[in-house]
């Protein structure tokens, strides 16, 4: 697969990589040194250069030799590239580049030439992710909780299919445990009232409302037929009609919020196949499964303790806390071995490494769950489990509250017709996944510059704008046109620092993907917009600087620039989910 990237970044490294090389080949530095730490990035502060370079640093050791002597070395070696106007040393032996105005303006071209396309990368070499998320029970619609883990899941898996990836979304449908039985007789509750029977919903039962319709559809579906029958006659058909409806609710609240899954996978289908059975037996041909009693847990005691002889997996083997019960001293299995189970059909169908989305309640889950998968795959598949922190909800500064059609909480749905799927998957990408969350509806559409949502996409907006007039100039405004721009005359500071930010997008995206972090692409975008703004801005003193000119040829080579950052802004919000606006209302 080709390098789609232009990554200057990578670039300049490899030159700094080749400095080494030729440093080598003189025998001022020795062979066989490890060159992998050796990166190139923005340096601290932009008045320091457009690019530093570590390499000094990470090699004098190994070397035996100063930092600033091998610094001095590399920066004579790579300054006579025509790319580098300097090579300067600083401090202890930090070397900071300054990259020629032609390597900056060269660079709107090149993503003209690309599209959106600019910025992914060949990184994840087609490595096959199975991205899990959402996975709510299948009890109700989808709360604000849930829809954070939604929209982090989802970008994600966008992300990483950008970084090069083969992503494959999925949903664990929780519908083998206790609670999809308190489903059905909640509907069975709401289907006696639609035959008019007085009801009563008792502690542990789903009082909702959107429980209304499922009941008034089995009510159509059975008639009389369930009514005065005890529970073993009707209970297993209203839980599979129950969670059938549920689940069409659940794909349309995440169709609302642009979210499609490619498998659905069910808990209950690994019941009663001996996939439960498999698994363990898997684990068991490796010498973790035995018959023990657990210490008692030091504070409070979980469910999954018995003082008394269970079947337990020696997680503690593969870096658990303590080990963990799979089977209870009744002979039924635990929680967990389903979970070992599902985590054993992954990764038998061949990912190469698999990420959980899960709510910050499942934080003492995370350690059991990497074991199981390392016991597994024998090490060879790693797990990365994401935790998603609280959403609370605000209006004006004030905690709000929403009208709860689902009894007890705050809806997906809710959200979404407040203020639209993509100023809620913008707003729940701002914050890093285990960082707590605070959405403002007012704040969500106010239009200003503290509102990132609205920051981006009036920087969208704008060059749209500026292009929409150039067209009733006359002026060729097609990408092909813009990309044979001649952008030389640009050398502004301002005009070149927005380049520059440009330049960063695919090495972001990378550190993005590798980190599993999508919020630093909400967080750069703002940064990007902030950029394209401030030259904006600038024209209002100085007209040079403005994006429409007298002249055509002037004129279209601004708007190279223009449309190059549309471009960036355009791939960015893709991966958030979030469609980029071309006007603002």
């Amino acid at each position: 697969m080709e390098t789609l990237t232009m990554n200057l970044f990578t670039d300049i490294r490899a030159l700094v990589l080749q400095a080494i090389e030729a440093l080598q080949a003189e025998g001022i530095l020795p062979e066989g040194l490890n060159t992998a730490p050796v990166t190139v990035e923005p340096p601290r502060d932009p008045l320091h250069g457009d690019m530093a370079t570590n390499a000094a640093m990470v090699l004098a050791k190994p070397a035996k030799a100063r930092p600033r002597d091998i610094a001095e070395a590399l920066a004579a070696k790579i300054g006579a590239d025509d790319r580098i106007v300097a090579a300067e040393v600083a401090g202890p032996g930090f070397l900071n580049l300054r990259l020629a105005p032609s390597v900056w303006q060269a660079l709107p071209g090149a993503v003209l030439a690309q599209g959106t396309d600019f910025g992914r990368s060949d990184m994840g070499q087609g490595a096959r992710i199975n991205v899990e998320y959402v996975s709510a029970n299948p009890t109700g619609p989808l709360h604000v909780g849930h829809t954070r883990g939604a929209v982090f899941g989802d970008a994600l898996a966008s992300l990483l299919d950008f970084a090069g990836y083969d992503v494959t979304r999925e949903y664990y449908i929780n519908d083998g445990g206790a609670q999809v039985d308190v489903l059905a007789r909640s509907v069975y509750l709401r289907y006696l009232e639609a035959l008019g029977h007085e009801v009563e919903f008792a502690d542990g039962t789903y009082p909702g409302d959107y429980l209304i319709p499922v009941g008034e559809m089995l009510a159509a579906r059975v008639g009389e037929q369930y009514v005065d029958q005890p529970e073993e006659v009707w209970l297993e058909e209203i839980r599979n009609f129950a969670t059938d409806e549920m689940m069409k609710l659940i794909r349309e609240d995440l169709k609302l919020l642009g979210v499609e899954m490619d498998h659905f996978f069910s808990e209950k289908s690994l019941y009663g196949t001996g996939k439960i059975e498999a698994a363990i037996e898997s684990l068991d041909a490796k010498g973790l499964i035995y018959r023990g009693v657990l210490e008692p847990p030091k504070g409070k005691t979980p469910e999954d303790w018995e003082p008394r002889e269970q079947t337990l997996f020696k997680s503690t083997e593969h870096g658990d806390d303590v080990d963990r019960p799979i089977k209870k001293s009744d002979g039924a299995w635990t929680y967990f071995a389903p979970d070992i189970a599902y985590h054993f059909d992954k990764v038998s169908r061949g990912f190469d490494q698999l990420i959980d989305v899960f709510g910050a309640d499942h934080g003492g889950y995370v350690k059991r769950m990497k074991a199981a998968v390392s016991a597994l795959s024998d090490g060879k598949t790693p797990l990365d489990i994401k935790l998603i922190q609280l959403v609370k909800l605000f209006k004006n500064g004030e905690p709000f509250k929403m009208s709860k059609r689902a009894g007890t909480f705050v809806t997906l749905r809710d959200v979404v017709e407040e203020v639209g799927p993509d100023v809620t998957r913008f707003v729940m990408l701002t914050r890093k996944n285990d960082a707590s969350l605070d959405f403002d509806f007012a704040k969500a559409v106010e239009q200003s510059k503290e509102n990132p949502v609205f920051y981006v996409q009036y920087a969208h907006a704008r060059i749209c704008s500026v292009m929409r007039k150039a067209v009733e100039q006359g002026i060729d405004i097609s990408d092909a046109a813009l990309a044979r721009a001649d952008l030389t005359a640009l050398d502004h500071e301002a005009e070149l620092g927005l380049m520059k930010k440009v330049a960063e997008w695919p090495r972001l995206v990378e550190i993005a993907a590798k980190g599993h972090e999508p919020h630093k692409v909400a967080i750069w975008l703002n940064e990007l917009a902030s950029e394209l703004h401030g030259l904006w801005n600038r024209g209002h003193d100085e007209p040079g600087l403005r994006f429409l000119q007298d002249d055509a040829e002037t004129s279209q080579r601004k708007i190279a620039l223009a449309r190059s950052v549309a471009v960036v802004i355009s791939a960015g919000l893709g991966i958030l989910g979030v469609t980029p606006a071309e006007e603002m209302r």
